[in-house]
């Protein structure tokens, strides 16, 4: 009776191993479409040609496009679809992560340190859950005032820097776990990079046109 838990013991952690070096492999394309094979497996820890199978199974499940760029050099994209798997990936490493609580305090607090400097202290969160939760309890410990929790934007449907309860908003930190990319897009478009925060850990990386300095990642 033994052997069949055992196996499943061992794909339980063959299909976490499996998503760690999809979300990996995600995240390292989106930072620098320019990665290689050899970087990969660099940056990865893992054999050169079991990052060239992941790459081939991403573009094949659609997850990465394959473009080129002088000299005859491969460039590797994103599709939406692949963004919205980073974000599910991203959002179940979390969820399963012993060191979830210890990082999103952290950064947290990093990030409400930079809004303070900047003289955002009125923030509203994006996202509703642990994080925001977590956002919450470290704000206490910084000047700044929470005013309360976004919903994230549905289709069309733009945030409004004045819609938060008490009047307006100086900055707003992303605290959505799922579709935290999308997320990060609506803040920007509605408050500017200089003022949206993002915690590091949701792996969400600013545009180059948009790029921040807040230190953790925004």
């Amino acid at each position: 009776m033994q052997e069949p838990v055992a196996g499943w013991a061992g794909a339980v952690r063959r299909e976490a191993s499996d998503d760690a070096i999809m979300l990996e492999l995600l995240d390292a394309v989106e930072r620098d479409p320019a990665v290689t094979q050899r970087s990969v497996a660099r940056e990865l820890g893992i054999a050169l040609g079991l990052a060239n199978a992941y790459l081939k199974r991403c573009v094949r499940k659609g997850l990465i496009k394959v473009g080129t760029t002088p000299p005859r050099r491969y460039a590797y994209y994103l599709t939406p679809q692949g963004f919205a798997e980073k974000s599910r990936l991203t959002a179940r490493y979390l969820a399963n992560s012993f060191s979830f609580f210890r990082q999103a305090r952290a950064q947290c607090a990093e990030l409400f340190a930079v809004a303070a400097a900047r003289g955002q202290k009125r923030l509203a969160l994006l996202g509703d859950g642990d994080l925001a939760e977590i956002a919450r309890l470290v704000g206490r410990e910084h000047p700044v005032e929470i005013v309360g929790v976004l919903p994230l934007p549905a289709g069309q449907v733009r945030l409004d820097r004045k819609a938060a309860p008490g009047g307006g908003i100086d900055a707003v930190l992303i605290t959505a776990l799922s579709d935290s990319r999308a997320a990060y897009q609506a803040a920007l478009a509605a408050f500017g990079a200089e003022r949206v925060h993002v915690p590091a850990l949701l792996r969400v990386h600013a545009p180059a046109a948009a790029a921040s300095v807040d230190g953790v990642s925004s």
